[in-house]
């Protein structure tokens, strides 16, 4: 059935007519579609150029565009975090180092912060990584590194340490070594983002990457830890923190853990 025209007079009986018929008489319909598209078009462009120089690694944006869903979880709530920690560690925020998984995604959001200095230590490959972390890795900024072993830092070199996921997939053998050695290169404070057990969200894509399957630990099992390895949270510090967290409506999605660096 061929298409009725608004304009009876205008009726076309052949084909190619009636085609051009039906074009001229839903012009004034395709321009404001047109104009949906370009917009649609254009907020996709936008999107894509923001990720592409942000320091996040394609593995984590497509986390963030689950829904906060796959490996990196804790360390999208780290920046989430950030105007919480700091309100509650103030000046102790004024360097920074972050130990995780798609580090240079934190570290590139305090480094906005003119009066923060930010490094990171990644523990993984970075073979995804964006053009804007490789450029943060060449320049000393983010260093790669197996946590497993003492970091290349003299003791209390930075104010405060932020470590995140990566706790998650160390054994307790290690963490007995790597923890205490976060704490030792703070002064101010350490602060662990660590999943929850049972939390769906936090599934290892690719094991054979991390070495072994993310093990979420309850809240009891890492007090007896701390206490285990001469470990103190800090009280005072978790006051300030909760009492920020909750003037800027900031839900954690992950366990948070505050301790004293070492004397």
């Amino acid at each position: 059935m061929s298409r009725r025209p608004t304009n009876t007079t205008r009726r076309l009986t052949n084909n190619g007519s009636s085609l051009f018929g039906a074009f001229s008489n839903s012009k004034s319909q395709i321009s404001p579609l047109l104009s949906v598209v370009l917009v649609f078009l254009g907020a996709i462009f936008f999107i894509g150029y923001f990720y592409k120089g942000s320091g996040v690694s394609k593995r984590f944006r497509e986390a963030v565009s689950r829904g906060v869903e796959g490996d990196f979880t804790c360390t999208y709530d780290v920046q989430r975090a950030i105007p919480s920690l700091k309100k509650a560690y103030g000046e102790s925020m004024r360097k920074v180092l972050h130990v995780g998984p798609d580090t240079c995604s934190v570290v590139s959001k305090l480094l906005k912060d003119e009066e923060i200095e930010a490094w990171g230590v990644e523990p993984y490959d970075i073979e995804d990584a964006d053009l804007n972390c490789k450029r943060l890795v060449h320049r000393g900024i983010v260093r790669v590194a197996n946590i497993k072993f003492p970091l290349p830092y003299r003791a209390k070199s930075f104010s405060l340490v932020i470590v995140s996921d990566a706790v998650d997939y160390l054994s307790s053998n290690y963490l007995n070594k790597t923890l205490p050695e976060l704490a030792r290169v703070s002064s101010d404070g350490l602060v662990i983002f660590t999943g929850f057990p049972g939390d769906p969200r936090a599934q290892p894509t690719e094991p054979a990457k991390y070495g072994r399957p993310a093990k979420k630990r309850s809240t009891s099992w890492w007090v007896r830890f701390f206490a285990q390895t001469s470990l103190e949270e800090s009280t005072q510090a978790i006051k300030r923190f909760v009492k920020a967290a909750v003037e800027d409506n900031y839900k954690p999605a992950c366990q948070i853990f505050q301790l004293d660096s070492f004397e």
